[in-house]
């Protein structure tokens, strides 16, 4: 730092010369300056030439900048700075004589120019100005990261590092399209990449096609008040690195508003922020250049699981986790966590293990600040085995779970699935009486399928006040796009039951919060289960929207002894004395499998009470209580 040091005390001296009353103490600094720095003095001052380099710091705001700096380099300089204004500044120097310093007028438009908010030097950070009297009096310092950098420390600063993140880079045609647009100089791309899109691994293979370094950071990660100042130490950070931005979680920058848009639409280096929304047209004067993030294809995602997967498990065929809607990003955290799994239960790294650890990593994704619903994750994993259904039934489920997983692969072939502004979700209805497997075919749905399932909570949806039932709603497709689940509706008629005749206020806007939804769903890109018991009640237009439509009929004797005997086999061992009569309770109790369960239940808990096994006794105990609590009379078993 030998020739910038040696530059700043010059100026000192010059400084020193213009004050004839000069005290013996400044005179004695100077010289001392003098010997450490003296005229002439050379020294390869790589660092602080590629900071005035990449931030494109023109020669006047290089010199403010070296006199700013000086200090954190030497305290002489301080002390310097200190008897020149005869105020004690702690390290720091006043605008007026940072300008005298630099050769530069207190009056002069340049000045003004150099140290604006919005300038190379401030915009970022490598200057900060705080004080609160007249301009000239303010004060100048540098970041600590800056003064770091030029020392040769390389360790980004915690704001940063909380917020960076590691991604595989896959390139595509799209990453090479983004690599043209870096090399052709433009400062902001946005990348709209939807849930399991590719937007982040391409564009961080872009900057590696365009032969540049760059740092990836999600902007989720950062404190909701304090996103600005995390974008901007971002920007300075990729800057003394010589690097681009990634930005994922690009939406978050949105809601930030403006500042935060502004520090990358100024960024001194190139940023590719990737949302899961459109560029809104309006927010800046110069609408960035913005491009479609993939989606990648089985034989895409099954390279990218293998380029993260270091064990020998196999993830080529679509029944694999190559058929979860992870994104590259999401693959890199579901090996590692799966590597904890697997330490933790001291087992391989296998399948199974693969798709726990997916959906730990999938569910913590977003702080949805849901209050709509809630989350199911349970412990005990379903299966289409826990399901007893007739076979046409569980074929269109296991159609349903088939498509879902293929859908990547349908996207990444073409646009014929979203076309019209339309998403590239799937919806299914799920009608039948209460009890006959609904609900637990929407669990066996997201379990397959390795997510979580996001039950709504119609009551905490409807709200008597004029539009409140829409911003809900809208809270509910937000919090479900930001995360990787099954949307489940539950008694969908209460809510999307069919638009009438505009009687008076009260039909006019019901039928606009039915009409919201339908528009809502044909734009979610995500998979909506909607669960009736009374399909006829539900308007046609919600109908014509589904890709499945699935009836649960009220299970046959011959399905009811398939649910007893299931039911009871999950209950433990049966009472050799008292053994259940499974033809009988078959026959004779015409009940849904959410009843049945309800029996096996309570005989379980009287046994247990009882201090024996389950029998034909309790059974027919509980079956009449059952039967009470339905309002049913109970038959008299054979």
């Amino acid at each position: 730092m030998q020739d910038l040091l040696s530059s700043v005390t010059r100026a000192v001296v010059a400084a020193a010369a213009r004050r004839p009353d000069t005290a013996e103490r400044l005179a004695v600094v100077v010289i001392a300056l003098q010997q450490d720095y003296p005229s002439g003095a050379q020294d390869d001052d790589e660092r602080f030439a590629g900071v005035v380099e990449c931030f494109q710091l023109s020669d006047a705001a290089a010199a403010l900048l070296a006199v700013a700096v000086a200090p954190t380099l030497d305290p002489t300089f301080g002390q310097a700075y200190d008897l020149l204004t005869g105020r004690t500044l702690g390290g720091r120097v006043t605008v007026a004589l940072a300008l005298e310093l630099a050769g530069l007028g207190t009056a002069s438009v340049e000045s003004s120019a150099e140290l604006h908010a919005s300038a190379p030097l401030r915009n970022v950070g490598l200057v900060e100005m705080t004080g609160d009297g007249g301009w000239l009096d303010r004060t100048l310092g540098v970041a600590d990261r800056l003064r770091g950098h030029l020392v040769g420390d390389d360790d980004a600063e915690p704001s940063v590092a909380a917020v960076a993140m590691d991604v595989l880079a896959y390139r595509t045609p799209t990453s090479d399209q983004l690599a043209r647009a870096l090399l052709g100089g433009q400062p902001l791309t946005w990348v709209h990449g939807p849930l399991g899109s590719a937007g982040v691994a391409v564009a961080a293979a872009a900057f590696a096609a365009a032969g540049a370094e760059c740092l990836v950071v999600d902007a989720r990660l950062a404190p909701q008040n304090d996103v600005v100042h995390v974008l901007r130490s971002v920007v300075l950070e990729a800057g003394l690195m010589g690097a681009g931005v990634v930005v994922a979680g690009g939406d978050a920058v949105l809601s930030a508003g403006s500042p935060a848009v502004q520090v990358l639409a100024s960024s001194p280096v190139p940023v590719v922020a990737v949302g899961s929304s459109a560029w809104p047209p309006d927010l800046l004067a110069t609408t960035p250049l913005a491009i479609a993030a993939p989606f990648l294809s089985a034989a895409d995602r099954a390279a990218v699981w293998g380029a993260a997967l270091t064990e020998p498990v196999e993830v080529s065929s679509a029944r694999s986790v190559v058929g979860l809607r992870l994104s590259p990003e999401e693959i890199l955290q579901t090996t590692r966590y799966a590597r904890l799994l697997a330490e933790a239960r001291d087992q391989p790294i296998s399948e199974e293990l693969l798709r726990d650890a997916a959906r730990t990593v999938g569910s913590g994704n977003a702080a949805t600040g849901l209050t709509v619903g809630q989350i199911s994750q349970g412990a005990m994993a379903s299966s289409f085995a826990d399901l007893v259904l007739p076979e046409r039934v569980e074929a269109d489920l296991v159609r349903l779970v088939r498509w879902a997983e293929r859908r990547p692969e349908v996207m990444a072939r073409g646009t014929l699935h979203n076309k019209a502004g339309k998403g590239g979700g799937l919806a299914a209805l799920f009608s039948g009486s209460p009890g006959t497997g609904k609900t637990l075919a929407a669990h066996v749905v997201a379990d397959e399928l390795g997510v979580d399932l996001m039950q709504i909570d119609l009551s905490a949806i409807v709200d008597k006040y004029i539009g409140e039932t829409e911003k809900n709603l809208e809270k509910v497709f937000r919090a479900a796009e930001s995360r990787n689940v099954v949307l489940f509706f539950d008694e969908a008629d209460a809510l999307f039951g069919s638009r009438s005749a505009v009687q008076d206020a009260h039909d006019r806007y019901a039928n606009q919060e039915v009409s919201y939804l339908l528009q809502r769903m044909e734009h979610f890109d995500g998979i909506t289960v909607l669960a009736t018991n009374l399909r006829g009640n539900l308007d046609k237009a919600f109908l014509r929207r589904m890709q499945f439509i699935v009836h649960f009929p009220d299970p046959d004797q011959e399905t009811r002894r398939r649910l007893w005997a299931q039911h009871l086999a999950q209950a433990g061992e049966d009472d050799a004395d008292d053994p259940v009569d499974l033809d009988g309770l078959a026959a004779d109790l015409e009940l849904a499998g959410g009843d049945i369960r309800n029996i096996v239940v309570a005989a379980s808990y009287d046994a247990a009470v009882a201090g024996r096994p389950v029998g034909q006794q309790l059974v027919a105990a509980a079956a009449a209580r059952e039967y009470q609590k339905l309002g049913r009379r109970a038959p008299t078993l054979s």
